[in-house]
């Protein structure tokens, strides 16, 4: 069987989020020399790329998804030869690293914004200006972050679209010169020596009209932005006059697509896009929002991912990451079956077609936050929800109950280095509060013990490098039924069957056979699938 090989999909992706990984100076927030001091550890994982989330100079309103300049390294992070030698030295451990690309809006302290609020600048037209209409709003869409679209600058004394938080005004793509400028910034971090971005919210960056949109729950005049040919467009604009020239990828991180719509983004004959982060299976576990959650459903899980297998050529494979909850509190069980199921998910991750993206903790089995009260939370999108959900008046018991499931704080908490006193994150004072259990859900600990999860995923990274069948076999469902989940891959006359119990309950299945790997060490399956087991069998086809 000839297949299309590419670095990328060979790859595993390891992302970072910067503020939360290793602190170097004792001011409480990582930085870009807390992961240059790491990386030994990111190789030994058996990690390709880093996916370094964003490190730009920002008023950090959103984390640094408000960017305030593409071309400066934020000072809590460090400074330019600061991320020009974590370049150079990743790429001697053979670690490339991937850039985050937040292009739909900047900050609104951007020097493109500021000169923008005066009607009569060149920079006018970078962003969505608009007049009040019949004495309101230019139109009646929502936000992602449950408020209005639109926010008055009484210098201008017009209106500006934001989707997002009021400080993250929209970019226009109207406007050729905006393009422009984003083509440029690519080819400065290209030339840094990145291989590629992760595209932030990229198939909603063009807006097809400004008219008002069909009244929704959520999202209110999505129909108008959502990947609309224009965005199309841009994508292998960018595509062609950029990224041609160099040996990367992108990934995009794309909202609300079918795998008809991922196709449309990312197969290879488009020339947009190598892979999105589509959010069907993410969205498996809630009622129309995340922030109504309902029972984790296996057998939905399972009929979501393989019909994502089955539809596209390649795509990212991933759990979590620093906008979801941590995956073995969500998916697995993180309490006593804590150790096998988080062995259970890096069985899946690594055993399907596509890309694996690890989040900084999951391959120790970090679990969502313990936090007490809404005073430890830092994150402005569950500041925002919670304001919306007073409005509404929900119980503020139940309010919190939402945070605890869904707060993207859960993914935020400080990285577990250690059992000591702030897991080795930092010696300051973290800039939020780490999870009391680094007691016991620590990367040193795990890093010493031959059966931990750490150890389970440097095996299950090293047994997916070793087998191609594992990166370029073919997908078969075989069962997606309450609790069980079993597929294959195959390649030539190879094949390998995945076997998964999502249950506390012992389950039979009519399988057999000799065990590549098992998280409870098991040599023979003999159909028997203990709570949260997980075996790949492998033989002929």
């Amino acid at each position: 069987m000839e297949y299309d090989r590419k670095w990328w999909k060979e790859a595993v992706v390891y992302q970072i989020y910067p503020k939360s990984f290793q602190d170097s100076n004792g001011d409480g927030i990582g930085d870009l020399n807390g992961i240059l001091q790491r990386l030994d550890e990111i190789e030994a994982l058996g990690i390709n790329v880093i996916w370094l989330s964003p490190v730009y100079k920002s008023p950090n309103i959103d984390n640094g998804y408000d960017i305030s300049d593409y071309r400066e390294i934020h000072t809590d992070y460090g400074s330019m030869a600061d991320m020009e030698l974590l370049i150079k030295e990743a790429e001697k451990r053979n670690i490339k690293i991937i850039m985050d690309l937040v292009i739909n809006h900047t900050s609104d302290q951007h020097p493109w914004f500021q000169a923008s609020r005066d009607p009569k600048s060149p920079y006018r037209d970078y962003y969505y200006w608009h007049k009040s209409k019949n004495g309101g709003l230019p139109n009646n869409w929502t936000s992602f972050f449950g408020e209005k679209c639109w926010e008055y600058d009484a210098l201008s004394d017009e209106y500006y679209l934001h989707l997002f938080a009021k400080e993250q005004p929209d970019l226009n793509y109207h406007s050729a010169k905006v393009l422009a400028e984003i083509k440029d910034i690519m080819r400065f971090w290209l030339d840094k020596g990145v291989a590629g971005f992760r595209c932030d919210v990229i198939n909603i960056i063009y807006k097809s009209s400004l008219e008002d949109g069909k009244k929704k729950l959520i999202l209110t005049g999505s129909e108008h932005y959502l990947s609309q040919e224009g965005n199309h467009a841009i994508l292998r604009e960018l595509r062609h006059d950029v990224l041609k020239g160099y040996d990367c990828f992108t990934v995009g991180e794309t909202v609300f697509v079918t795998p008809e719509m991922g196709n449309a983004l990312c197969a290879p004959e488009r020339e947009e896009l190598d892979m999105i982060f589509s959010f069907e299976h993410m969205e498996t576990d809630q009622y129309i929002v995340k922030w109504f959650k309902k029972k984790f459903n296996s057998d939905t899980f399972a009929k979501v991912i393989s019909k994502w297998q089955n539809t596209v050529d390649w795509n990212a494979i991933y759990f979590e990451n620093h906008d979801q909850p941590r995956s073995v509190s969500r998916f697995g069980n993180d309490q006593k079956y804590w150790d096998k199921s988080s062995k259970l998910l890096a069985t899946l991750l690594f055993t399907l077609k596509g890309t694996p993206f690890i989040y900084q903790g999951q391959e120790i089995g970090m679990t969502n936050f313990d936090y007490k009260d809404m005073s430890e939370l830092r994150d402005i999108e569950s500041f925002n929800i919670e304001k919306l959900a007073r409005k509404l008046h929900i119980p503020k018991s139940y309010i919190w109950k939402m945070m605890k499931r869904c707060s993207r704080d859960n993914g935020r908490t400080p990285m577990q280095w250690t059992r000591e006193k702030n897991a080795g994150f930092t010696d300051g004072t973290p800039w939020i509060q780490l999870n009391k259990n680094h007691i016991k859900i620590n990367f040193q600990d795990q890093d010493h013990s031959s059966n931990s999860i750490l150890n389970y995923y440097r095996k299950m990274i090293k047994l997916r490098a070793e087998n191609h069948i594992l990166i370029y076999g073919e997908y078969k469902l075989h069962k997606a039924s309450k609790n069980i989940f079993i597929f294959s891959r195959q390649l030539n006359q190879d094949k390998i069957t995945i076997i998964l119990n999502f249950s506390i309950r012992t389950q039979t299945v009519n399988a057999t056979g000799n065990v590549l790997v098992s998280n409870y060490d098991k040599q023979y399956f003999d159909g028997i699938l203990l709570p949260y087991e997980a075996v790949v069998l492998k033989s002929k086809k």
